[in-house]
């Protein structure tokens, strides 16, 4: 029945519909949690949520389609420039030996891509609406720039396409929509507004401990990593200390409150931002557990 549905309605009714339904699935399960374990005091309809509404559709509309264009050229260029025993390095590993090779590299594609967003000024510009809100909860993951939305998900796809785990002996689109699903999952959940901190497995996976210190105004530009903290200890912009929280979220600089400006302006020229702050040195996990 769904799939006679599906058939016979316009593809942007099936989408606003998907998009209605995981809306409903997310507001379910974690409107509670951030009521129950909640970090800091928050309404339910606190300010700009009608911009992260807005963010949550508009990117779920248009990020696909955006997105197809840059990978169809990076598919080609990928068959032209890319040797075929290194795209079809992994045809003989099983499914889910390929999934969580896709799921670590497409984690390392992403890494790199949101720094880039962090230290570009030109990326920054959009990136700064994702940090420009002073609060965090789990809404917030949808307040992104759709141009912004696509350059972090063709860096993490960049791997998965040049090394073959794109293409139909490497997973077709599975592994693809695997790893996005996963992300797009697992980032809700970091922004949270809970109060949770798993201790040891920090360092494992990320949480929200580890994801909030990453919106926070001050140590900037830390904690870049989606899934797997263990890339920000190797690539120096680790910052985890224990039992604290950051007491102020949000960017030195201003984003204007208006959404169609927050959308239009990071094409015309930057928001009055501050300049990104440099890197220092890294914290061991020796270090972050003082």
């Amino acid at each position: 029945m769904f799939q006679s549905f599906t058939q016979h309605t316009p593809t942007v009714v099936v989408d606003l519909l998907r998009l209605c339904l995981w809306l409903a699935l997310l507001t379910a399960i974690f409107v509670p949690l951030e009521r129950l374990f909640a970090l800091h005091p928050s309404k339910i309809w606190r300010k700009g949520i009608g911009a992260d509404l807005g963010y949550y559709f508009l990117g779920g509309m248009v990020a696909s389609l955006l997105l197809s264009f840059p990978l169809g050229g990076l598919a080609w260029a990928a068959q032209k420039v890319v040797p075929e025993a290194l795209r079809t390095a992994f045809g003989g590993m099983s499914f889910w030996h390929r999934a969580c090779v896709g799921l670590v590299l497409g984690e390392i594609g992403y890494y790199w891509g949101h720094r880039l967003m962090h230290e570009v000024p030109l990326l920054w510009r959009f990136h700064a609406i994702h940090h420009s809100p002073g609060h965090i909860d789990f809404l917030v993951n949808s307040r992104s720039h759709p141009l912004d939305l696509v350059f972090g998900r063709l860096c993490a796809f960049f791997p998965l396409v040049v090394l073959g785990l794109a293409q139909p002996a490497g997973g077709g689109t599975v592994i693809p929509a695997l790893v996005t699903v996963i992300g797009l999952a697992w980032a809700f959940f970091i922004h949270a507004n809970v109060r949770w901190r798993l201790g040891p497995l920090e360092w494992v996976i990320s949480t929200p401990g580890f994801h909030h210190w990453h919106h926070a105004m001050e140590p900037a530009n830390r904690n870049y990593a989606s899934i797997l903290p263990v890339l920000d200890w190797l690539f120096g912009s680790l910052h985890l200390p224990r039992r604290q929280w950051p007491p102020r979220y949000g960017i030195s600089g201003t984003v204007p409150d208006s959404w169609a400006d927050q959308l239009i302006q990071p094409l015309l020229g930057s928001f009055p931002l501050a300049a990104v702050e440099p890197l220092t040195a890294m914290e061991t996990p020796a270090e972050a557990s003082r």
